[in-house]
């Protein structure tokens, strides 16, 4: 027989504990709403990612900022460029000079000195050659003894020895001389000047300490990137990566790339082999060709800070809020576990043959 709801009228206690209307709505919203969550998590595609952090570099080294030393001893004359100034290749930078500034003029004459002694060590040389000849002549002709024309010999050793002397010291002066001369610092390439650090005419510089920060214009960018190792496994060169530049406004939906706004692509270039000290892999991570161009300079400069994703693998929603939640790495892609397998398996069965032969032996 059908239950009637003017049945319930002879049952009191059933019908006090029979629950409100709201409640009852709220309960079908709710199992509605585990419904959805649970079709989401297991329809609902969602894409891995790599995050971390970064910056951008020049990738010539060339193009990095570079330190500018002084070519030769002494004290900076003159600074022709101020902080922040552009100069172009070969632009005047500073002129050092020495203490001395008659240096290079003694030089010259000191180098004229060592030229007259080699030319008249060379003549001498001569005159003890042909003694040489004439000694050779009168001992084959029995007129002079074998010690009077090894004397000779000996003799134009030593000239000799004396002439090799005076064109080593004569190079050495012709080094110090061209490096004298090189007093002006000129620009590498067109650049900026970042930072003097040389001082005035007071102090002294030595040779090879650093008088300007430089940084060259027009360089071309990549950005460094440093990841977990534990992701580095899954990332290869030309493996795509989103990218929101330091100042650059931007939101980023991690498992849904597509849907991010003021992004911008790139593409993995390389991978380091070894951790770096801070214990993070270095990525290079260059623009993605036919992508929107990177923000230019002044908006992005060398050294600015970037944080990127690297696109991984498409799992289901539910599979990653699980990974998360044990704190697993990224899915390995199929090929890759199967590969491991059986290297594996050949492994032990290359150690079970061994075995198998020790024992036969």
């Amino acid at each position: 027989m059908p239950f009637r709801d003017d049945h319930i009228v002879h049952f009191k206690t059933l019908q006090g504990l029979r629950p409100p209307r709201p409640a009852r709505v709220l309960a079908w919203i709710l199992l509605i709403a585990m419904a959805i969550v649970v079709a989401f998590l297991l329809l609902v595609p969602w894409q891995q990612t790599s995050n971390g952090n970064g910056s951008v570099i020049a990738l010539d080294p060339r193009d990095r900022v570079q330190n500018i030393t002084a070519l030769v001893p002494g004290r900076v004359e003159e600074w022709y460029v101020t902080d922040g100034e552009l100069v172009k290749k070969g632009d005047r930078i500073a002129r050092i000079a020495d203490n001395d500034p008659n240096l290079i003029a003694r030089l010259q004459a000191e180098r004229a000195q060592v030229d007259a002694e080699i030319a008249a060590t060379r003549q001498a040389m001569g005159v003890a050659q042909r003694d040489v000849g004439r000694m050779q002549q009168l001992y084959g002709e029995g007129l002079a003894p074998r010690r009077d024309l090894e004397l000779a010999q000996i003799k134009v050793a030593d000239y000799g020895a004396k002439v090799a002397k005076s064109l080593a010291d004569r190079n050495r002066l012709d080094i110090n001389i061209n490096r004298q001369s090189v007093q002006m610092v000129h620009a590498p390439r067109d650049g900026r000047i970042l930072r003097i650090l040389g001082g005035d005419n007071a102090t002294m510089v030595k040779e090879g300490d650093v008088i300007v920060t430089f940084a060259p214009e027009q360089a071309v960018r990549v950005v460094e990137l440093y990841v977990d190792g534990r992701d580095v496994p899954l990332i290869h060169p030309g493996r795509p990566v989103r990218m929101e530049f330091e100042g650059w406004p931007a939101i980023q939906f991690s498992g849904w790339p597509s849907v991010a706004v003021g992004m911008f692509d790139g593409q993995v270039r390389a991978i380091d082999v070894s951790a770096s000290a801070n214990g993070l892999f270095r990525v290079l991570v260059e623009q993605k060709p036919g992508a929107r161009p990177w923000p230019k300079e002044p908006f992005v400069r060398l050294g600015a800070k970037v944080r990127c994703w690297v696109m991984m693998d498409t799992v289901s929603s539910g599979y990653e809020l699980w990974r998360l939640l044990n704190d697993f790495p990224l899915q390995y892609p199929v090929s890759a576990l199967e590969a491991g397998t059986y290297a594996g398996s050949v492994s032990g069965n290359g150690g079970s043959a061994e075995k198998e032969g020790g024992n036969a032996k």
